[in-house]
């Protein structure tokens, strides 16, 4: 890559690795189920899921949106974190598309939901309310930093939901950042729920898609749905030979872009002017601001780095995101802190 690209790892591309398997894959109709790469690369997420089935879509959006839909009727309510992935930014799909209400509860600093939150979420039987059929998490949880929640708190949530006859839907977009950072396998942190996604084209570098997993009856509504979102696409499988490399050599490396992030994060830590997120990193995101008495104002601190052929993500009023990923070498996080150096300096203010 040109330049040194932060803003997210959506911006990777696929390795020479995945275009060599592109222009080899032996496809077919997938809307037939008859695309054998597709077939072999939703055997091979469900498997690392822990789960049954597994669905190709094209993006972790579609994927969450389908999931929900296949959990929820039009008027029952899933209950989800203020800072959810699903909430912020899919442009209210659930609603618009299904009719589902969401109940909207306080993410914790961890990522986590408090199960008393939750539990108090859960409506009664009562006519005036919607009906209460599923929790939705999301692992990591990009909005509190890229934090990972572990098995254990899954677990207990998954606990509380089929207690109340609930269902569980995992958005694990970046799961396998998760399993990675906590040292267990990803299975692991799904098996509670009832449903996951996780992308390919994140840290895993596919260009395209992401795999949604359950039950073979959920994968078989949500085969349904995806046909009527438009997802039902046909010679698929030049896109699920990339994801096939992805799941096969590129989960463990993950843990590079998490040493990567640590790193940076160590370098920009020396600037007063920057004030990194509490325990940031977690996992492959930097969550930093920019101090309130520093005399750079964000679109010129924006603009000096982009002077140096570095992009960051701007997420709000004086806070930005970086997040480390495949593209992101050594030198690249050396030529960052340099950058900032030079700018933190005051001399090319």
């Amino acid at each position: 890559m040109d330049s040194i690209d932060l803003r997210s790892d959506t911006v990777t591309q696929p390795t020479q690795a995945m275009r060599s398997a592109m222009s080899q894959a032996v496809v077919g109709d997938d809307v037939y189920g008859e695309d054998p790469t597709i077939n072999r690369l939703q055997e091979m997420g469900a498997a690392m899921m822990g789960k049954e089935a597994g669905l190709f879509v094209p993006s972790g959006t579609m994927g969450n949106l389908a999931a929900i839909l296949a959990h929820c009727g039009r008027g029952d309510e899933v209950i989800l974190g203020t800072k959810a992935h699903t909430f912020l930014f899919e442009a209210g799909g659930i609603s618009a598309l299904g009719g589902i209400h969401s109940c909207q509860i306080p993410n914790r600093p961890d990522g986590t939901l408090d199960l008393e939150d939750i539990r108090q979420a859960i409506r009664p039987d009562n006519v005036h309310d919607p009906i209460t059929r599923l929790i939705a998490l999301e692992n990591t949880q990009n909005r509190c930093g890229g934090v990972a929640l572990t098995a254990g708190y899954t677990r207990a949530v998954g606990e509380l939901a089929h207690q109340h006859n609930l269902r569980v839907h995992l958005d694990g977009a970046r799961i396998f950042n998760a399993a990675v950072s906590l040292g267990v396998p990803a299975s692991e942190l799904a098996g509670p729920a009832d449903s996951v996604t996780f992308c390919l084209s994140k840290g895993l570098c596919a260009p395209v898609g992401s795999v949604l997993c359950g039950s073979k009856e959920f994968i078989h509504q949500a085969l349904r749905i995806r046909k009527q979102l438009g997802g039902g696409m046909r010679q698929a499988g030049v896109l699920a030979a990339a994801g096939i490399v992805a799941l096969e050599i590129m989960v463990d490396r993950l843990a590079d872009d998490h040493h990567r992030a640590k790193d940076l994060a160590i370098g920009l830590s020396s600037f007063p002017d920057l004030v990194l997120d509490q325990g940031s990193p977690w996992t492959n995101m930097i969550f930093l601001s920019l101090a309130e008495t520093s005399p750079l104002t964000p679109a010129r601190l924006i603009e000096l780095l982009a002077q140096r052929g570095i992009r960051v993500g701007y997420v709000s009023e004086r806070r930005f995101r970086l997040v480390t990923h495949y593209w992101i070498d050594d030198a690249a996080v050396k030529k960052v802190v340099s950058a900032f150096n030079e700018i933190m300096q005051g001399n090319l203010r």
